[in-house]
């Protein structure tokens, strides 16, 4: 009996370290991690070496009409959100700061916006993004699936 648990100790705990993920460096200096399950993703969301950057236009990647205007938002719930830092200035700020653009190259594209919660879709530095607001936290969208 102790040599049947001896086997199926050893063969689960060979499956479990088979299993482990792999963080490797590319040519460029980012890391990236390698999953077990054959996908894999940027760790940093940053190159480690210094590049230079281009500035992009506003409507590059967004095509956006030329008399496009931003959504208008509820004032009631944005007067709510002044105590918790979480207007949608504060929004922009932080999807500025991620973005590595100034506020006024961020474009409110649309929102679904509640007391609790809201759903953003900006438009920063001419790149797509979407962020989600929960309270007062404010964190960028990610499709899990």
């Amino acid at each position: 009996m102790k040599t049947y648990f001896f086997l199926l100790s050893l063969l689960v705990s060979s499956f479990v370290c088979a299993q482990n993920n792999q963080i490797v460096n590319t040519e460029d200096g980012r890391r990236v991690l390698l999953k077990a399950d054959f996908t894999w993703e940027y760790i940093d969301g940053q190159s480690s070496l210094t590049s230079i950057k281009t500035p992009l236009k506003a409507d590059t990647g967004c095509n956006l009409a030329s008399d496009f205007k931003e959504p208008a938002l509820n004032s009631k719930i944005q007067a709510q959100l002044k105590k918790g830092r979480a207007t949608i200035s504060h929004v922009k700020a932080k999807v500025a700061k991620d973005n590595n653009c100034t506020i006024e190259d961020v474009l409110l594209l649309s929102v679904s916006e509640q007391k609790s919660k809201a759903t953003y879709q900006f438009c920063a530095n001419g790149i797509p993004v979407a962020y989600k607001r929960i309270g007062n936290t404010i964190i960028k969208k990610q499709d899990i699936f």
